[in-house]
């Protein structure tokens, strides 16, 4: 068994997350996360790997608006403001939205120091995750880089840190669901983490990018943990280090997970 120790969900892509302890599960991962993108001038998705300064905006949540806030100021984005249908590009998918209208793209442009808008993602809209990794699983996702839910350890984290002069939060990471029960990268192993009615599938191992070594609470970027990382945790299969494992959801949409949660173990081998 293993037991949820930290939920966190992330309204608008590459911004600050809100720690919840109780969650639902929706068709493209968790309630409310990865629902709004910052895309640039050409409608392509725009993150902290090119704007560190986003770590800075935090996100809250009311029941009927989004609310982002910078550094002297604050945006609300009500849930309904939907208004020009919108393409936007997310690696390689062209995914529909909904433009947030100008008030918000004054505010975030402001911030960024750089012409952008806010989308808000079309839930009508079918973006699966990559077949060659979830198989027989047609797994939605909104805005998300490729998979509904990522998924670490704590036991993982405790080893990196071991490794590092510094050690780091798990914020750097940004991982939805935190566990703890299971030794270090042992999530790799895993095959399902299930209770009656909910099954969470392992599908990929989360190769890491440069957004892991900014600082969530500064917005200032170092070398770690990259290069502890690539020391021990290359994938030659993927072109990359790895940290955590892209999840997806074979049973319960429409179940929710609490922190405190425990699920059973189903190893893959």
């Amino acid at each position: 068994m293993v037991k949820i120790t930290g939920l966190t969900i992330y309204p608008v892509k590459s911004c600050r997350g809100i720690n919840v302890d109780d969650i639902g599960i929706v068709e493209t991962g968790l309630a409310y996360d990865r629902q709004w993108v910052v895309v640039d001038e050409h409608g392509r998705f725009v993150t902290q790997r090119t704007l560190p300064r986003m770590a800075l905006i935090h996100t809250a949540l009311t029941e009927t608006s989004l609310i982002l806030t910078g550094e002297n100021s604050a945006l609300h984005v009500p849930f309904d403001a939907r208004g020009a249908r919108a393409k936007v590009t997310v690696w390689n998918d062209s995914c529909d939205g909904y433009d947030a209208g100008d008030q918000a793209a004054e505010w975030l442009s402001d911030f960024l120091e750089l012409p952008v808008r806010l989308v808000g993602f079309d839930p009508t809209f079918q973006r699966l995750s990559n077949k060659q990794y979830t198989g027989d699983l047609s797994a939605r996702n909104a805005y998300s880089d490729g998979f509904p839910i990522l998924l670490i350890s704590q036991a993982s984290l405790d080893d990196l840190n071991s490794k590092l002069e510094t050690p780091l939060p798990m914020n750097r990471f940004r991982p939805n669901i935190v566990i703890d029960g299971i030794d270090a990268f042992d999530e790799d192993y895993v095959a399902h983490f299930s209770r009656p009615g909910l099954c969470l599938k392992p599908v990929k191992p989360c190769t890491r990018c440069e957004i892991t070594t900014t600082d969530q609470e500064t917005g200032v970027r170092g070398e770690e943990p990259l290069l502890a990382l690539s020391k021990y945790r290359i994938d030659e299969r993927l072109k990359g280090v790895t940290f955590g494992q892209n999840i997806v959801v074979a049973e319960g949409i429409g179940q929710r997970l609490r922190v405190g949660d425990e699920l059973m173990v189903e190893w893959n081998f």
